[in-house]
Parts: C-alpha cells; structure tokens; sequence
C-alpha cells in the first residue's frame, strides 16, 4: 500500500486523486492533505479519509511534506507557489507525483538537481503519455516529442480577430474543466509554451526536438517519434483520473481507473500545425526555455499579472503576450536559487503591472 500525501486536495487534481484513492482502498493511503484556504472541505477530506494530518497555504505545505512520511508526494498546487513543497518533497525522497508544472519551470535546474533518476512522475496528461510512450524505446532511440494541443476556444483564428476576445470566452475551453489563470493559459497556448519548457526538463531532450500538434479533440495526448520513423502516441478519452493514478502508483496500472476508447463507433481524429503568428506563445517559451537561468520564472509571473489584469478588465486579450514580451525582454536573469527565483518573480510581477497601468 503506497502512503501518499496529497497538496492542494481540493483543486482539481486533489479532488480526482482522491477518487482514485477511495475505488482502490487497498492499494493507497491518505497521510495528509493541504489546501490553500477552503478548510470546510479539508476536514471533510480528512474525516472521509482517516487523515490526522492537514495543511493550509505553500509554507503549510512544506511542513506537512518534511513531518509526515510517505512514499508519494501529489503536488496539485496551482502556481509557482508550489516551488517549496516541490524541493521537500524530493529531499524527503518520497517520488514526487508533479502536477504543479510551474513549480518545475521557474525552478529548472534547481528541482531537477535535487531529483534522484526517476523522482519525478508527471502527471500533466501530455507529459504522462510523454513517459508512458518512452517505454518503448532508450534516450538515444528518441528523435522527437511531440505535445498535442486542443488548440483551445480560438483554434483557427487570426490575431487580429482576437482583439476583440472576452474573459467569458477566454473560459470557454471545448474540453478540459480548469481553473481562470489555467484555461485562460490554454486559450493563448501559454500552457502548451510552459509545457515544452516541463518536457525538455523531465525528458532531456533539446527544444528543437519537442514540437507541437494541434489536435481537437483531445484524445491522443502526445507522442514520441524514434530514429526509425516509428511514432508512440498514448490514446484515452480525455480523463485526469489516468494520468493522476499512473503518478501515484507510476509504473504500475490501476484497473478500471478511466473509460477505454470506444472502437465500434466511428470517429476521427485530426492534426494540424500550430499556427505560430495567431498564437505566438510556444516560440517565446522556448526562447525562454533556452534563455534559463530565471527568465522562465519572470515569464511565467508576468504571465500571470497579466491575466488578471485582462480578467480585471484592464487590458485586453493581446495585450496578455504583449506584457509578458516585454517583461521577458527586459528581464536581468539572476541566480537560479529559491532565493533568486523568488526575486525574479517579485520584479517580474512589478514590471508588468507597470506595462498593465500605462496600458490603462
């Protein structure tokens, strides 16, 4: 049985891993539980669960993953926030089950340094296919990864007919349920952009090999080409409970945790080539990417001052990549340290809310 703690247990992801937990009652155990605020729900968790120990808030959080053992660490915080809990989780040498993206991003060689081979499973639904599709081959068989994309709300569209976008339509993704900073992520393919900067982190593999498709309907969720033209692509109906069950118990399958696909309906499945100038985010993430040091920390906070402000109703929908650009643009990368990390986050998230005031 795999003693598994849980951070941010009422997201999203905390929630769905604690479906997971309850269908298999022998084959996991809740030992803790953080959240940022909602302690109605956590201590409805904890009593459901027989968990004695709980946490609220990033620091919270750190000290719940340093005092309570356990064998898997779900990190399902939102944001860089999650960059503590992320470095405890690894030096308690628990595997870390990373949902928190962010936190790998900004930390770059920092989390990746602490991270014993095999540390880290991810549980974002393109990386997880990434790793599943790996299996197939060595590091030195691998030509290319490819991430797959929805293409979010706007696939198809030109940038000057984005101008004009709501926040209620930036919400409105066709296919995944996420929070505002997330789906809104989505929508300028921001998210993909933090996906292939967490790709070449987790898989080692350069950023002029990590590509990425669009595909709409979400059911193919990336793939691995290998030096004899062979491509690996992992397949299932669009459900977190998969990739969050493979990261509890990676590398083992937990039975009856998602629907298979349905082989006796017709259906198609397409792909097309992202359109780069409509949705410039992926080529500025991996000239971040590129760049390291701490410009992808000041990319990702830049990013999300930005998409307040646009929520906030204070600049518009193109304005969002506009910002974080320029931030981007006049970033002086310091240290890679938590320390340093926190500071370029800190001028990052000033600098924008500048570029966002003179906007208004």
């Amino acid at each position: 049985m795999r003693r598994i703690i849980i951070l941010g247990s009422t997201g999203s992801i905390g929630t769905q891993a604690l479906d997971v937990v309850a269908a298999n009652p022998g084959r996991f155990e809740v030992v803790g539980l953080s959240a940022g605020s909602n302690r109605e729900l956590v201590a409805e968790q904890a009593a459901r669960f027989g968990v004695a120990d709980t946490a609220f808030g990033a620091a919270d959080s750190e000290r719940l993953v340093r005092t309570v053992e356990a064998d898997v660490v779900l990190n399902g915080i939102t944001g860089s926030v999650g960059l503590g809990p992320t470095l405890a989780a690894l030096e308690s040498g628990a595997t870390l089950a990373l949902a928190n993206k962010e936190s790998l991003i900004v930390g770059g060689e920092l989390v990746t340094g602490a991270a014993a081979p095999g540390q880290i499973v991810p549980v974002d639904s393109e990386h997880s296919a990434i790793a599943q599709a790996l299996r197939s081959g060595t590091a030195a068989e691998v030509r290319r990864l490819v991430l797959t994309a929805s293409g979010g709300p706007f696939r198809g569209r030109s940038r000057d007919s984005l101008a004009d976008v709501t926040p209620q339509e930036a919400l409105a993704h066709p296919t995944w349920d996420m929070g505002l900073v997330v789906t809104t992520n989505s929508s300028t393919l921001v998210n993909k952009g933090l996906e292939v900067i967490e790709a070449h982190l987790l898989f080692g593999v350069p950023y002029e090999r990590i590509d990425v498709a669009v595909h709409p309907q979400s059911i193919v969720h990336s793939m691995v080409e290998f030096v004899d033209g062979s491509t690996i692509a992992q397949a299932s109906p669009p459900d977190m409970r998969l990739p969050i069950s493979l990261g509890l118990d990676w590398p083992n399958r937990v039975p009856g945790v998602g629907a298979p696909l349905d082989w006796t309906t017709a259906q198609q499945w397409t792909f097309e080539p992202l359109d780069g100038e409509a949705f410039p985010a992926v080529g500025l993430a991996k000239r971040v990417g590129l760049a390291g040091l701490t410009y992808p920390a000041a990319f990702n906070a830049a990013n999300e001052q930005a998409v307040l402000a646009f929520h906030a109703g204070a600049i518009g929908y193109l304005d969002i990549l506009d910002v974080v650009t320029r931030v981007v643009d006049e970033h002086v990368p310091g240290e890679l340290s938590l320390g340093g990390v926190l500071e370029a986050e800190r001028e990052a998230r000033a600098t924008a809310d500048a570029l966002i005031a003179s906007a208004g």
